[in-house]
């Protein structure tokens, strides 16, 4: 099926949009000029929503808000937003009532006729996909670039033909009921995260494993080869398997020398493609995120591409996000790091002891993992939000522990920069790396990046 016979098939169809936000706002739109009767479905009450409650229902939707905004659900089509729990009992009890339950991306993919790359991971995967796409654009290609990114890409379906590229981001909650995989699949490494809303470690890797389950002979695999995890999904690709190392030589892939080299390894030549040096961007882990995005690209972009992209490219808002300096200390937005593994590789792109300002929503990842780097990298630990307690303890009870950092709690992270200015000295850093997701106090990571901004902007 094509996205035409698609879109006709849908008219005067009863559809309901689970969840107003980014990734639905634009579809509840979309499928409403298309002659669809939209029922526009959250949670949140009209007044947590704001004016586009108004603007959706000023268009023709109809709202379902509140407590109880799944229930007795009567639609031909249910689109669940990316966050949603896939098996929510309401979304169970329609399907067993025959109620086509699906999302923007499922349908996208069926849909799309052009060259899909798509990246998931625990870490890394928003800038890997940024790269790719950056890569893609130098060569000259058309490019579409959303999904879990912040873009739905199902709107711009009627616009895509055959010759361009689409690069897509997926997390967990999207690839857990994906049944299509694209031509270039890469997984970037998994690691516990999002236990708060997945059953276990096995419901979250079993979804991340969805990204290749339903590639194809023609297809190309990308796997981290220094991660345990993604390392043995290589027995599941059915087409072409690359991998990526900062470790190891490889005979198949990217991979980093032990002086700085980037080599290309690819049907037995192995080339040198440019020195880590190059990479404007810092930190290991956006090496590897380049070796990633290479492996995926190689055949595609030229090497002049993708050295000049390396220059070029000067990172992802709120990833390590250099905000400004004073007084001679530099202030670094990782507003990003909502897991200990992000933290870490945070804490590693430094060459010196940082201030470090952490804490924040729960999604009962184990903190432990980060204790060796924090005793090693930081100087003094501002904590705050639900985690505070936690990680406080998981760093002071450590047998590594001899006062060194010193933790200092905060009530939130406008006192937490209050107090690192005034501790901080010349030469000093100060990062925002919380090492958890940023629900109990805004509603995403980014809103929590801006505020972190605006208050460094401000001092003075």
């Amino acid at each position: 099926m094509d996205c035409h016979q698609f879109f006709k098939q849908i008219k005067s169809k009863r559809i309901a949009m689970c969840g107003i936000g980014i990734s639905n706002t634009p579809l509840i739109m979309d499928f409403l000029k298309k002659g669809a009767k939209v029922y526009a479905c959250d949670r949140r009450t009209r007044e947590q929503i704001g004016p586009i409650a108004d603007e959706l229902e000023a268009a023709g939707a109809e709202l379902r808000l509140g407590n109880g905004y799944l229930d007795h659900l009567e639609a031909d089509i249910i689109f669940r937003t990316p966050g949603m729990n896939f098996n929510l009992p309401e979304l169970e009890a329609a399907r067993k009532k025959g109620i086509a339950v699906t999302s923007e991306m499922e349908v996208f993919f069926d849909l799309c006729p052009a060259t899909i790359f798509a990246v998931t991971g625990s870490d890394g995967k928003t800038t890997t996909t940024t790269l790719i796409a950056e890569m893609l654009k130098a060569e000259g290609k058309t490019v579409y670039l959303g999904g879990n990114i912040g873009k739905p890409l199902l709107p711009e379906i009627e616009k895509i033909t055959a010759d361009d590229y689409v690069v897509a981001e997926l997390s967990s909650f999207q690839l857990i009921s994906m049944r299509k995989s694209p031509d270039v699949a890469v997984v970037t490494n998994v690691a516990p995260n999002h236990l708060d809303v997945h059953k276990d470690m096995d419901e979250y890797v079993e979804a991340k494993k969805n990204i290749l389950l339903h590639q194809n002979a023609f297809s190309r695999t990308v796997l981290n080869k220094d991660n345990e995890i993604t390392r043995d999904f290589r027995k599941y690709v059915r087409g072409q398997a690359l991998s990526f190392s900062m470790e190891q030589p490889l005979k198949n892939g990217a991979w980093l020398d032990t002086d700085g080299t980037i080599h290309m390894a690819y049907r037995g030549i192995d080339a040198p493609i440019m020195h880590r040096s190059e990479i404007t961007v810092l930190g290991d882990h956006n090496v590897a995120n380049y070796l990633a995005a290479i492996s995926a690209v190689w055949g595609t972009v030229s090497v002049d591409t993708i050295r000049r992209v390396a220059r070029e490219f000067k990172g992802v808002e709120h990833r390590i996000e250099f905000v400004r300096e004073l007084n001679g200390v530099r202030y670094y937005n990782d507003s990003i790091a909502s897991s200990p593994t992000r933290t870490i590789a945070g804490l590693k792109a430094f060459d010196r002891e940082v201030l470090l300002i952490a804490g924040g929503y729960d999604k009962h990842i184990p903190f432990e993992p980060m204790v060796p780097e924090v005793l090693k990298k930081v100087k003094i630990l501002y904590l705050c939000g639900d985690t505070a307690d936690k990680i406080e303890q998981c760093v002071t009870k450590d047998p590594a522990y001899c006062g060194k950092p010193k933790v200092v709690r905060v009530r939130d992270i406008a006192q937490a920069v209050e107090l690192a200015h005034r501790d901080a000295a010349a030469g000093d850093i100060v990062t925002l790396s919380p090492a958890c997701a940023s629900f109990d106090a805004f509603p995403n990571f980014a809103a929590r990046g801006n505020y972190f901004k605006e208050l460094v902007m401000k001092l003075s």
